[in-house]
């Protein structure tokens, strides 16, 4: 006599994988669709199979289109940041003299990027300009930090020497420093410090894509003051 084997309960995964596998069922056994009641997600009044599909339907189209307007906000706004990049740019082109580079730099940042407080310091200048404030009052531990940034610093104000720069340090609750570079060079030879009164204008989980491309062509500019 043979000994009946125990057979494992139908699984919910089971039935389910029947009916993705069995699309034809329902067209053997209609009736059996016309007569499934669900929830509906907004309330505990029971729907038709085909109300509850068209519940979910419009919540995805909902879903889809906030996905939708939040790339155009995002598009909108990177259409205009790359506008202002571009006016920045432009002026620097159209300063005449290299002395007069650092204010640019710094007036069209506060302008165009409403950066509260901007300063620079470069190091390494031509003897011309070796007495102007932009080349003056930076120790070398200072100049160390810079080159030692791979990347620009987002975060809180905490007693940088960079901050002392400014015109009013006591106000910049959050900081950007920005090492400037000839090209890949391992050495910096300035910063640029960008501050603001909100301590989360500059914080460490923001990205810095931006900030190194400011970076680059400060550095680029500013080239023409060293020696």
């Amino acid at each position: 006599m043979s000994q009946e084997q125990d057979v494992p309960p139908i699984t919910e995964d089971d039935i389910a994988n029947y009916l993705s596998g069995n699309p034809e069922f329902f067209e053997r056994h209609a009736e059996t669709l016309s007569s499934i009641q669900l929830f509906s997600q907004h309330g505990k009044r029971a729907v038709s199979l085909q109300e509850r599909q068209a519940e979910m339907l419009r919540e995805k189209i909902k879903s889809l289109e906030g996905r939708i307007m939040e790339m155009v906000r995002h598009g909108n706004e990177n259409v205009m940041i790359a506008d202002k990049l571009q006016k920045w740019t432009r002026s620097l082109l159209l300063t005449q003299q290299a002395i007069d580079l650092p204010t640019t730099v710094s007036h069209e940042l506060k302008s165009q990027f409403l950066v509260p407080q901007v300063a620079i310091k470069i190091w390494g200048v031509n003897g011309l300009f070796s007495e102007e404030e932009f080349a003056t009052g930076v120790s070398d531990d200072a100049k160390a930090f810079a080159s030692s940034l791979q990347l620009p610093y987002c975060g809180v104000n905490s007693n940088f020497e960079a901050a002392t720069w400014l015109d009013q340090p006591e106000l910049a609750s959050s900081l950007a420093l920005i090492p400037l570079r000839a090209g890949a060079a391992i050495e910096a030879f300035g910063m640029l410090v960008l501050a603001s009164p909100d301590p989360q204008r500059f914080n460490a989980g923001m990205g810095t894509d931006f900030l190194e491309r400011i970076g680059e062509l400060t550095s680029a500019a500013l080239s023409r003051l060293r020696g």
